[in-house]
């Protein structure tokens, strides 16, 4: 237990499992003979089932945590080698959402590395879901936890693979969604910083400072629009892959249907939220009117 607990033991742990899904998509992407969309969706399937092998090995499915925000910026640094070498340059858009996805993804990864307190602890989340579900976690960690996200990480990631894929151009609309996207970062950025020096305060209670001030989940809020904006970016460069927001959709259902009702049902333990729910909307940070 006392290794568990281990950070650095812990980020070698995962550091060695992300190398050796890496390893296995890879591999299956370069032997398996298939289109190159269908190549990259077994490859990421065949990645995310060795992540959740050692996450039953482990006993702790936060195994994957960083999966979420590591995938995208291997993917995407990976084709942009490899258009960069058949179209011999990338062009502005290509680079734009490029810088996108590795700005966006180092955040992501940094927080997780800060808040990662080695493999004894497990994400509240994946516990609520156990006591939820009994006997059919096993398949509801699979399926739900690792499985799920991946495919819609993978939705959300495919507009910016097609643009990087193809020839060099500048759109100015992809430029305008791109900053979006960086914004949006900036956005999330502040408010774990802002979480963060509230938890390390010792504060009870609920934080309502900030962006806080008047919203539940300004954090999530950011998480859509950066994906929003790459869809946009990505249909505005190539209009007739209109389908590519699909992506994009599925991410804003899974938090409006699945991760916000799980964190406002952690909050609901603490007193006093019923109050601090009809004070501050779920999302967007407006002050409520009655």
């Amino acid at each position: 237990m006392k290794i568990m607990k281990n950070r650095a033991f812990g980020f070698a742990v995962v550091a060695a499992v992300y190398a050796v899904a890496a390893a296995g998509g890879i591999l299956s992407y370069i032997y398996i003979p298939l289109d190159t969309w269908l190549g990259l969706l077994v490859a990421d399937a065949i990645a995310t089932v060795i992540t959740f092998i050692f996450s039953v090995i482990f006993k702790n499915s936060s195994v994957y945590d960083p999966y979420w925000s590591v995938q995208p910026m291997v993917i995407c640094a990976a084709f942009a080698v490899v258009s960069a070498r058949e179209n011999a340059a990338l062009g502005a858009t290509q680079i734009l959402l490029l810088v996108v996805i590795e700005v966006w993804g180092l955040r992501l990864t940094a927080n997780w590395a800060y808040t990662f307190k080695g493999l004894a602890c497990q994400d509240w989340r994946y516990t609520m879901i156990k006591e939820t579900t009994g006997k059919f976690y096993p398949i509801i960690n699979f399926v739900g936890i690792h499985m799920v996200p991946t495919l819609i990480v993978y939705g959300c990631t495919l507009p910016a693979v097609y643009v990087i894929m193809s020839p060099p151009f500048l759109n100015p609309w992809s430029a305008v969604f791109c900053a979006l996207s960086l914004a949006a970062v900036a956005w999330q950025g502040t408010a774990d910083c802002l979480m963060h020096k509230f938890k390390k305060d010792g504060n009870g209670g609920f934080i309502r400072t900030g962006i806080w001030k008047y919203s539940r989940h300004p954090n999530y809020l950011g998480e859509i629009v950066m994906w929003w904006g790459v869809a946009l970016a990505s249909v505005c460069a190539l209009p007739d892959k209109w389908y590519l927001i699909a992506g994009a959709l599925a991410n804003t259902l899974l938090f409006l249907f699945v991760s916000i009702p799980l964190a406002d049902r952690h909050q609901s333990r603490k007193e006093g939220f019923e109050e601090y729910k009809a004070q501050t909307r779920m999302l967007l940070p407006v002050k409520r009117f009655k």
